[in-house]
């Protein structure tokens, strides 16, 4: 039921307190106003979306302003008969209503004595000119990045979840560095214990500074040891909104631009933020093709290695010849060729992220290319081994996340190791060792394999997004992250009886 504006200022500011609780991000003030500053108002507005309130050159300066020069016994007449004559200015009945204007990126002023509220246009939320992101590119849809304030980064989550039932816990972080770290969740769609069991690991350790969410990572994952993230990470504001309807918590930290999503999981860290915006078809075949890469990253040169080292009978007869042929003359095993060749495309990776701008790209290119090519010509290794090192940094690349790649980077040594000793049992071995470890990971209570485990937890609704992503319309249920009662985000109107109710 909505709550009408009140006559009464502390009242509205109750009511206004109630419905904001926990949101450290939406900020309030009292004034008094008038030549005598007897008469009561109150202001709230997002942070970092309202500009400074004494400035001439505002709207809401202006009007500031103009009632602190005015009688107080005309202050109410002035508004009721010439607010709307102020640019951009919208009135307001309802409490719910006032809260759905200020989340435009608006402000909301009360004043004692008057039953509306205004909504008073300022500078609003940050807007592309606050960053592109330079990771996590896609085809269709927004190309905002975080930025290093915290505070703009819970007010871009803002601009695209304009309700109240997102809320912001705010807390710090570094005895010396004292780093803001806001949690933004959906109030209404977590569960209340997860978000207590990071509140406890984040209060579970002291440290002099956190410099970025990185460091909050490490010290609060569950299983350090595990190659695999816990956290998902992103530079997206959008990707990060659709987290957040998922039920799942963003944690943002001051001085970052990367936030971190949790609980997450293995299919999770496939996805990408176009995903949703493009037609299932696409989006499907993309989905298929980075799971496939996932698998290929990893494991690809252990099967090269087990293939032509051990069980050379599975491959035709013309395509094992050619392998000889480009051996000869090469002094090295197979295995040491692809170590060496691993070795320096790792190199490269890494010179390329250090370098600045274009030469950081041009190394990466064209020293991949000249390295590969003089290798072959100095006989060092085969080329072969070049076209399967090649692609399996290709397959790496093809995985969204970087820090989920970054996991399949190092455990293909593990695979090529294996594999050049033991062959193709070497490489179900190893296999077989990262599906029992992955199937024991867990992200905040949630297993990491989820939705391929465990499929029943939510009507098997969870199936519809993995492997395929099958039509918006048949995905009407939120994922196994969402607290029960409240998965259902989608429901199709009857379109016959609308239509039999319009005629």
């Amino acid at each position: 039921m909505a709550t009408p504006i009140s006559t009464n200022l502390q009242q509205n500011i109750e009511a206004f307190q109630r419905l904001f609780s926990d949101c450290a991000d939406i900020k309030t003030r009292t004034m008094k106003l008038g030549k005598q500053l007897k008469t009561r108002c109150f202001i709230a507005y997002v942070e970092v979306a309202v500009g400074n309130m004494l400035l001439q050159d505002s709207v809401l300066g202006k009007l500031l302003n103009t009632l602190w020069e005015m009688p107080e016994e005309e202050i109410l007449r002035y508004l009721r008969e010439n607010s709307f004559g102020i640019s951009d200015v919208t009135e307001y009945r309802t409490m719910e209503e006032a809260a759905t204007g200020m989340l435009t990126g608006d402000a909301i002023f009360f004043l004692e004595g008057y039953d509306r509220a205004l909504k008073i246009k300022d500078k609003g939320y940050p807007n592309m000119g606050v960053k592109e992101t330079q990771s996590e590119k896609v085809i269709r849809g927004s190309n905002e990045g975080f930025a290093e304030s915290v505070k703009v980064n819970t007010a871009l989550i803002r601009k695209r979840l304009r309700t109240p039932k997102v809320k912001v816990r705010e807390t710090f972080a570094g005895r010396r560095s004292y780093t803001n770290v806001d949690l933004v969740y959906m109030e209404d769609l977590i569960h209340p214990e997860m978000l207590a069991a990071i509140e406890e690991r984040l209060a579970e350790f002291e440290i002099d500074g956190v410099g970025d969410s990185g460091v909050i990572e490490q010290l609060t994952e569950g299983s350090w040891w595990s190659p695999f993230p816990q956290f998902q990470t992103t530079q997206r504001p959008d990707r990060a909104a659709m987290a957040i309807l998922e039920g799942r918590i963003v944690l943002l930290t001051d001085n970052s631009p990367v936030a971190l999503i949790l609980p997450t999981g293995y299919n999770s860290f496939i996805q990408t933020s176009d995903d949703y915006y493009s037609r299932w078809e696409i989006a499907s075949f993309t989905r298929i093709l980075r799971y496939i890469a996932s698998f290929l990253a990893m494991t690809l040169p252990g099967l090269y290695l087990a293939m032509t080292n051990f069980h050379t009978q599975i491959l035709p007869t013309d395509l094992l010849l050619s392998f000889a042929a480009a051996r000869q003359g090469v002094p090295f095993p197979e295995v040491i060729e692809i170590l060496l060749m691993e070795l320096a495309f790792e190199l490269l990776r890494e010179a390329g992220v250090r370098l600045p701008g274009a030469m950081g790209n041009t190394i990466g290119i064209v020293g991949g290319l000249i390295i590969g090519q003089a290798a072959v010509d100095a006989n060092i290794v085969s080329p072969i081994v070049v076209i399967v090192v090649a692609l399996t940094a290709l397959c790496s690349f093809a995985v969204p996340n970087e820090e989920f790649a970054t996991a399949f980077r190092i455990l293909k040594f593990g695979f090529i190791l294996l594999c050049a000793w033991l062959g193709f049992f070497g490489f179900l071995l190893s296999l077989l060792a990262v599906l029992i470890h992955l199937s024991h990971l867990e992200s905040f209570g949630i297993p990491y394999l989820m939705p391929f485990i465990g499929p029943d937890l939510n009507e098997y609704q969870d199936e519809r997004d993995t492997l395929l992503r099958l039509p918006l319309s048949w995905l009407k249920r939120r994922p196994i992250y969402t607290r029960r009662g409240a998965r259902v985000r989608l429901k199709i109107k009857n379109k016959k009886e609308e239509k039999k109710n319009v005629l």
